[in-house]
């Protein structure tokens, strides 16, 4: 696969049952709680970030003819309507078809044939592909290229909120902003460790590590999840580092470290202030 594909914390719902709901922190003790939406759409959307990495499925859905991207869009929007009404599942899956179409443009670009983005109900969308480039430099090139295509598309509903003051637009621009901020975790197989591979292999360790912290900190079935597949590849990648195949796959340009560098960076600097500009809270008690 290019193996790669976001995928998703919640976005913060702004309707339910075609009502706005009202600012405001969900207090405890208040007899208030979250909506069950929220409470399922986080394990749902980032087991579809995980599991659209792996080249199992990747290799598969090709050769299955009725998954057209066009057909497994529509798939996809209807299943999440049923958790965030039709307008934020359309746009949803919009953003997750941009964010995919970046590897796809980037993947054809380094001489690879890539197949269009195929989508999976609360499992992400994936991208298959025989390898993600010839070095490092190509791998960091493909796993950069979805963020920055898909937070380029995030301008678009962050422009509609800025214009209206429309919540509807802004908890659009959040989910965007955090999809492809997620994705640039540096851990391996996401993104951001697809990145790390044109810097040094050394910052998979540190990343996953980060992810240990992040587990105990907020601990659930889907962080596990991440962290088993994570130092799945990450151990496996680790351990042949030293051949010289991987040594001569890691043999970049130093202006190729240094542009991956800065563009990371960069990006990730920008998709935090973003998630922190659009971030706010919703209650249902006045609904």
């Amino acid at each position: 696969m290019t193996e790669h594909n976001p995928a998703l914390p919640p976005p913060p719902g702004p309707l339910i049952g075609g009502k706005p709901l009202p600012e405001g922190p969900i207090q405890p003790g208040s007899g208030r709680s979250q909506p069950l939406w929220r409470k399922l759409a986080a394990p749902l959307i980032a087991l579809g970030l995980l599991l659209s990495k792996f080249k199992a499925v990747l290799l598969l859905l090709p050769k299955i003819k009725l998954l057209t991207t066009s057909a497994s869009m529509l798939v996809s929007i209807v299943a999440y309507q049923l958790i965030f009404g039709w307008p934020f599942a359309v746009g949803f899956v919009l953003l997750l078809l941009v964010h995919e179409m970046g590897h796809v443009f980037q993947l054809r670009r380094e001489g690879i044939e890539a197949s269009a983005p195929m989508f999976i109900p609360f499992l992400g969308a994936v991208v298959a592909a025989k390898s993600l480039g010839d070095d490092a430099g190509a791998e960091a090139r493909v796993g950069l290229a979805g963020p920055v295509l898909g937070s380029i598309a995030t301008l678009i509903p962050l422009g509609i909120y800025l214009a209206t003051g429309d919540d509807f637009w802004r908890a659009l621009a959040f989910t965007g902003f955090f999809l492809n901020l997620f994705n640039l975790l540096p851990v391996l197989p996401l993104d951001g460790g697809r990145a790390m591979a044109a810097l040094s292999p050394r910052i998979w360790i540190v990343g996953l590590a980060a992810l240990v912290a992040l587990t105990f900190v907020f601990p659930n079935p889907i962080m596990i999840l991440i962290l088993l597949f994570g130092g799945y590849e990450t151990h496996r990648r680790w351990k042949a580092r030293n051949t010289p195949e991987a040594q001569a796959f890691h043999a970049i340009p130093t202006q190729t470290r240094v542009i991956v560098a800065v563009v990371y960076l960069g990006l990730a600097a920008l998709l935090a202030v973003g998630v922190a500009e659009t971030h706010f809270e919703r209650s249902l008690s006045d609904v």
